[in-house]
This record gives structure tokens, C-alpha cells and sequence, in this order.
């Protein structure tokens, strides 16, 4: 069954592809991430996955462009974990639908289902609601119990591994600690 996997990185997908591949899907790694900041980390991230695409003979379609401007503007009106994350999971996943969509695909999923760092309900939620009004099949299979795998195998292929979910807002909950 043809499938287009939104892929946020290529250690996110090492393990998630070969899940997929074992089980007949045929995924095309589809890289629509306005969300991960600074640029040079979007870069980094996107080298990685066409790194693994190249590993596994995978198709790649990555969408044109950087909106970082049109997502920070959708997102800061509601910065608080959660509410943010929530609005980046339609965003990235409403763009997804609709390029699998248009290619004439059945089905898509994504790669953050693999995080246990993630929501997972409140992705399959939006998942399954765009598959109604885009008319496909939402793949919610739970890939966290390969999470750990992922990180081994991004590891041995030599990916770039990230330290947070790639978001400025994320970024800033990892690294700043407030000297009050």
C-alpha cells in the first residue's frame, strides 16, 4: 500500500521504515517541518533523512520553502506546551493529507509516533480526522516500542541526532534554565 510518511528526521524514520517495509507498506518520506528552528538544525535534520532515504532506497519529497514566519504565527498566540504542540501536529499532519492526496496515495503516518516524548492520542485524533475529510487511511501503528531501536540504528548509519523536538519554544524549554 502506497504510504506518505511525514518524516521529521532521519533517526525518527530509521526505525519506522523498516516497521513499515516488514509489513507491505511502500513509504515515500515526505520532510514538512516549519516548525524546527534554528535553520541550520532544519538542514541538519533534512540531511539526515535523505541520508537514511539513501540507506534504504526510500523516496523523498520535501516541501518547498521555509514558512517559519506563517507557523510562528499560528503558533504564538498559544506558546504553552501542549496547546502548541497540538496546533504543530495539524499543521504538519494537514499538509501531509493533502500532499498524499494529491499524489494519489492511500494512506499516510508519521514519524512522531515513534517519540514517547510525543502525544500520541492527540495525534491519532488528528490523524484520523484528516483521513475522513481527505478521504485515506491514517496508519497510527504505535512505533514507540522501537524507539530505542531508532536511536541504535541512527547511530550506526551515522544520522544526525537531535537534542529536542525542534520547535524555538522546545529548544528554549531544553536548553534555558531561568537564573531566578
Amino acid at each position: 500500500m502506497s504510504l506518505l510518511l511525514h518524516s521529521c528526521c532521519g533517526p525518527c524514520a530509521a526505525y519506522t521504515t523498516s516497521y513499515l517495509l516488514e509489513r507491505g507498506y511502500a513509504p515515500t518520506l515526505y520532510f514538512y517541518n516549519p516548525n524546527i528552528h534554528p535553520y541550520q538544525e532544519y538542514q541538519k535534520r533534512l540531511e539526515g533523512l535523505n541520508q537514511l532515504a539513501a540507506i534504504r532506497n526510500l523516496p523523498v519529497i520535501v516541501e518547498p520553502g521555509y514558512p517559519l514566519e506563517d507557523f510562528l504565527g499560528q503558533i504564538a498566540p498559544n506558546p504553552e506546551f501542549g496547546k502548541r504542540c497540538v496546533l504543530c501536529y495539524r499543521i504538519r499532519l494537514e499538509k501531509t493529507a493533502e500532499k498524499a492526496k494529491e499524489l494519489g496515495m492511500e494512506a499516510f503516518s508519521t514519524t512522531l509516533l515513534i517519540s514517547p516524548y510525543q502525544n500520541r492520542e492527540q495525534i491519532c485524533a488528528i490523524g484520523q480526522e484528516l483521513a475522513a475529510k481527505y478521504r485515506l487511511r491514517f496508519i497510527d501503528e504505535d512505533y514507540r516500542p522501537g524507539f530505542r531501536q531508532s536511536q541504535v540504528m541512527a547511530k550506526e548509519y551515522g544520522l544526525y541526532r537531535q537534542g529536542y523536538c525542534g520547535c524555538i519554544y522546545s529548544e528554549k524549554d531544553r536548553y534555558y534554565k531561568s537564573k531566578e
